[in-house]
C-alpha cells in the first residue's frame, strides 16, 4: 500500500471517528499522532494492534490534552528531517514522548 493510499484511508477512517491525527515517515520508521476522544481512540488502537502490518508499535504518550493541535482527519508530516534537525535527533526510531511532543509543537507554530 502506497503513502498515498494509507493516508486517504486514514482520513477516511478518522473522519468517521472524530479522530485527528499525523503522520511521519523517516528511515523505515513511522511517527504517528493521534487526537481525539478515549472510546475513539481506544477503538482506533484496538483496530491497530490487531492488524498484523503494525509491528514493533510502541506509545509514547497517552493522556488527555487541553485542545487539539490536529485539526486535520489525517496530514503528512512534511520534511521530517528538518523537524528532526531541529531537536537533534538523527531517526524517530529512539525518540521519547518529550520530542514527539516538541515535534508536534513545532509543527502546530509552522
Amino acid at each position: 500500500m502506497s503513502i498515498a493510499q494509507i493516508l486517504g484511508v486514514s482520513d477516511r477512517n478518522n473522519r468517521r471517528d472524530r479522530v485527528s491525527g499525523c503522520l511521519m515517515f523517516h528511515q523505515g520508521h513511522i511517527l504517528q499522532a493521534l487526537e481525539g476522544e478515549r472510546a475513539d481512540l481506544d477503538r482506533l488502537m484496538r483496530r491497530i494492534i490487531d492488524d498484523p502490518r503494525h509491528t514493533g508499535l510502541r506509545v509514547l504518550s497517552d493522556m488527555p490534552i487541553p485542545e487539539r493541535r490536529l485539526q486535520e482527519p489525517m496530514s503528512l508530516c512534511a520534511d521530517p528531517a528538518s523537524l528532526l534537525d531541529r531537536i537533534g535527533l538523527p531517526c524517530i526510531s529512539r525518540l521519547t514522548a518529550n520530542e514527539a511532543e516538541t515535534l508536534l509543537d513545532i509543527r502546530k507554530a509552522a
